[in-house]
C-alpha cells in the first residue's frame, strides 16, 4: 500500500475477509440468510465481498445508500427504516424497483401503511413491518403487526421485523436478543392471523449476533461485524484482532506526558456510550486510551515509554460506521489505490 499522509483509514483486508467468511458461515450453519447493514462501511468494494461471500442482499438507512449501492449492481435491497413517504421520495423509490433492483422499505404505523399504498401503488416496492423489540426507538407494538399490514392495501408486505439497539450493554448482549426473539414471534404471529405466510423475520445487532434465536429468525443484519470498533472491543462482542478498520495517526506531541495525535473528531467520531472507557484505543497500545478529543487531536493516555514523536499509531474508532461516514476513501492494506466511500453523505 502507498503511504498516504495522516490522518486516513486502513482496512486490514485479511481481517475483512475473516470477518465476513466468519459470519456468513454461522448465518448458514444457522440455516438464517445474511443481510449486512451497508451503513456501516458505505463502500461498495466492501459490499462486493459480503454478497460474494453469501450475503442474499443488503440492508440501507436510507433511499440515498439505497440508490448508491443500486448505482454498483445490488439487486436486493432493504430501507430498513420506517419512511414517511413524501411524492419525491415514492417516485425515487419507484424508479429503484423499475429499474430490477428488489426493494422493501420499513414500516412501523398504519398512517405509514396508508401513506405507502397510496404512493406506491404498482411501483413493486414492498414492505416490512417493524416492531418494537425493546430499543423503543422505533418500531409499532408486534401484536398490532398485523393492523399496519392490512392498512398497506395491494403492496406486498414481506415479513416483520426488529432492531435490538439495547444489546449495546455490556450486561444485555443475550438479554436484548431474548427480547428481539419474542417481539419477532410476536409480530409474526399477528402477520399469521392477518393472512400472511411465508415471511420474512428479520433481526439481528452485531453485540447481538451470537445470541440470535435462529428458530425465530429467518434473516440477520448485522453491520458493524463487518470492521468491528472500540465499542465492540469493550462490550465483548469482538476481539483487538477482529478489528479491521483503523484510523492511521501520527504522534505530533508528548505534552503533559501524553500522547497527542493529529486524528480528532473530524476523523474518528465524536461517539462516547456510557460504557466507553475512552474516546476510542489504540490497536497495538490496548492499555492506552484517548481521554480528550477535539476536532483535529486526540490525547491519550498511555502508562510506559511513549511512541516517538513523528511515529503512527493504529486507532479503533469507537463506532466504525461514523468513522467510516466521515472518510471519502478506505486505504485498504493489499493495495496501492483507495476503496471509495460510495454512499458517503447519501443521508437522504
Amino acid at each position: 500500500m502507498t503511504d498516504p499522509a495522516t490522518p486516513y483509514l486502513r482496512v486490514d483486508v485479511g481481517r475483512l475477509r475473516d470477518n465476513i467468511a466468519r459470519t456468513a458461515a454461522a448465518a448458514a450453519a444457522a440455516g438464517v440468510a445474511l443481510r449486512p447493514h451497508a451503513k456501516t462501511h458505505k463502500s461498495a468494494d466492501v459490499a462486493r465481498l459480503q454478497l460474494e461471500a453469501g450475503a442474499v442482499g443488503l440492508t440501507v438507512a436510507t433511499v440515498g445508500e439505497a440508490e448508491a449501492f443500486a448505482e454498483q449492481g445490488c439487486t436486493d435491497l432493504f430501507v430498513a427504516y420506517p419512511l414517511w413517504l413524501t411524492d419525491a421520495l415514492a417516485d425515487r423509490l419507484a424508479a429503484l424497483a423499475g429499474s430490477g433492483v428488489r426493494l422493501a422499505i420499513g414500516v412501523d404505523s398504519l398512517a405509514g401503511a396508508e401513506k405507502a399504498a397510496a404512493l406506491l401503488a404498482g411501483s413493486g416496492v414492498e414492505l416490512v413491518v417493524e416492531v418494537d423489540s425493546g430499543h423503543h426507538r422505533s418500531g409499532i407494538a408486534p401484536g398490532l403487526a398485523g393492523d399496519v399490514a392490512l392498512a398497506a392495501g395491494d403492496l406486498t408486505v414481506l415479513g416483520v421485523f426488529t432492531f435490538p439497539g439495547h444489546s449495546y450493554s455490556p450486561d444485555g448482549r443475550a438479554a436484548a436478543a431474548r427480547d428481539e426473539a419474542v417481539a419477532l414471534a410476536a409480530g409474526r404471529a399477528s402477520l399469521g392471523a392477518a393472512g400472511l405466510t411465508d415471511l420474512v423475520v428479520s433481526g439481528g445487532s452485531t453485540p447481538s449476533l451470537e445470541h440470535a434465536d435462529a428458530s425465530v429468525l429467518t434473516e440477520l443484519r448485522p453491520g458493524v461485524y463487518v470492521f468491528n470498533d472500540a465499542q465492540q472491543w469493550e462490550l465483548g462482542s469482538a476481539a483487538p484482532d477482529q478489528v479491521a478498520l483503523t484510523a492511521v495517526a501520527t504522534v505530533v506531541s508528548h505534552a503533559g506526558g501524553r500522547l497527542v495525535l493529529d486524528a480528532g473528531s473530524k476523523v474518528l467520531g465524536a461517539d462516547r456510550a456510557s460504557y466507553a472507557t475512552g474516546f476510542g484505543r489504540l490497536l497495538d497500545h490496548p492499555d492506552a486510551r484517548i481521554v480528550q478529543l477535539s476536532e483535529h487531536h486526540a490525547v491519550v493516555e498511555l502508562p510506559g515509554t511513549l511512541p516517538a514523536l513523528g511515529s503512527r499509531v493504529l486507532v479503533v474508532p469507537n463506532h466504525c460506521c461514523t468513522a467510516a461516514n466521515l472518510a471519502d476513501e478506505l486505504w485498504p492494506t493489499d493495495g496501492d489505490a483507495p476503496w471509495p466511500v460510495t454512499a458517503r453523505g447519501r443521508n437522504t
